[in-house]
């Protein structure tokens, strides 16, 4: 009986064991995705300091309880009270925290409160502050956004710091993981004029960071809206073109891959953003300027006449000791090619036929730090060309603009990364040399 006892003894301690040791396997590993805690799950109904179990897993709150009046503020049926100089910490690690967002909010009818975000990349042995110390006012729920930026695994201590007795509501705190940005292309050295990102979210303004060249793709037009390049005689060598037009099989699934056949029959060109002869140092650079995410239809006329001799004039500039920071696109809709008339698009319906081609130029003597070089006297040279036939022996000087008119064009913003000052005056000259 003694024996049976013990052995029953021995289940239920086990079994007790294990309960208690569950609820902290979740607790103990690192969240590598997004992560919000909503205080939902948890109970915790005093202000004594204490740890509880919540969604994401144990969390030490100290002079805090979770909430559940009417004057709660909150967007389920809980948030964290926090009173005094109260905390809420995770004894937990995120594998890595990018962003971090937490919604707060004055408790009832309480009087301002301020709180901060603090982080812990050791296990909680040391903080660090992120960010400013947050004002809280509002009844109403605000979101606060907190930058970390932690590629290891990280532990949060929100911290109510000033407001004495006043309460504060905290709830749905959520961490995003870090990703590293992604590396800073040559080509948007003077920055971004649609601010193209890759998303598929945003498929009129999906940036494709290619090694040779950078564009804005818009899937609906099947065509870039800009492409952005960087030419220095780095670029040259003696690799003759390759001919070689084709898909892009880098777009994101699902969207159509313009062919390199069909622009056939259109009276458009296969036109060129970045030219073939900008990339002649490898047959690799060469042919990626072939891929048809590079292209717009082009009127002949156009693409072989002042727009081929304004492509050969720049690169006399770099032959002759200078770089350059080149973007090109095309705006409005229906051009006129060599079948007459005014067409809008082709390829049944996948790429639309621009009204017009623009381009814009920064010319750097050959040096580095190209951005701090960028002064009130650097040249700039813009171009708006109709996209149609008939100007095929036009000179490329007499659609000369300034920077700034094909901003209004366009409503992108051109060398942003250049202080605004100095783009004032480089933007509002018309080039006359």
């Amino acid at each position: 009986m003694r024996t049976f006892r013990r052995r029953a003894a021995l289940v239920c301690a086990a079994a007790l064991l294990l309960a208690a040791l569950l609820p902290l396997a979740p607790a103990s590993r690192a969240r590598r995705q997004t992560s919000t805690e909503d205080f939902e799950s948890g109970t915790k109904t005093a202000y004594a300091a204490a740890a509880v179990f919540l969604s994401t897993g144990w969390w030490y709150m100290d002079d805090a309880l979770i909430g559940n009046l009417s004057t709660d503020r909150k967007t389920g049926a809980q948030s964290a009270r926090v009173r005094n100089v109260g905390q809420l910490n995770t004894q937990f690690d995120f594998a890595s925290a990018g962003t971090v967002t937490v919604q707060h909010a004055a408790f009832g009818t309480d009087g301002a409160s301020t709180w901060e975000l603090w982080v812990s990349t050791n296990g909680g042995s040391t903080y660090t502050k992120v960010g400013s110390t947050v004002n809280t006012s509002s009844t109403t729920l605000t979101t606060a956004s907190f930058t970390v930026n932690s590629a290891t695994a990280v532990r949060l201590s929100i911290r109510k710091t000033g407001g004495g007795a006043n309460r504060i509501n905290i709830d749905n705190v959520t961490v995003n993981p870090y990703a590293a940005p992604p590396p800073t292309s040559v080509h948007l050295t003077m920055g971004n004029p649609s601010n193209a990102v890759v998303d598929v979210n945003q498929p009129t303004n999906y940036l494709l960071d290619k090694p040779q060249y950078a564009v804005s793709y818009n899937r609906d037009k099947g065509r870039p809206n800009w492409v952005s390049w960087h030419l220095a005689s780095s670029w040259l060598g003696s690799t003759p073109r390759q001919d070689d037009f084709r898909n892009d099989t880098t777009l994101p699934a699902g969207w159509y891959q313009v062919q390199g056949t069909d622009y056939s029959g259109s009276g458009f060109d296969r036109g060129h953003h970045c030219p073939s002869a900008d990339r002649t140092l490898t047959v690799a650079d060469n042919s990626s300027t072939f891929l048809m995410t590079n292209m717009m239809p082009q009127a002949p006329d156009n693409n072989q006449g002042p727009w081929a001799n304004m492509e050969n004039y720049l690169r006399t500039l770099v032959t002759s000791g200078n770089e350059l920071y080149i973007i090109m696109g095309g705006s409005g809709s229906g051009g006129s090619g060599s079948n007459g008339g005014t067409t809008t698009t082709i390829a049944n319906g996948h790429v639309a036929v621009p009204s017009q081609v623009w381009k814009v130029v920064i010319v750097l003597p050959s040096g580095t730090n190209d951005v701090s070089r960028v002064t009130t006297s650097t040249r700039t040279i813009a171009v708006i060309m109709p996209n149609t036939q008939g100007i095929r022996t036009a000179d490329w000087k007499t659609y000369r603009v300034s920077v700034d008119q094909v901003e209004a064009l366009t409503g992108y913003d051109f060398f942003s990364n250049v202080p605004t000052t100095i783009q004032n005056v480089i933007e509002s000259v018309v080039d006359n040399q």
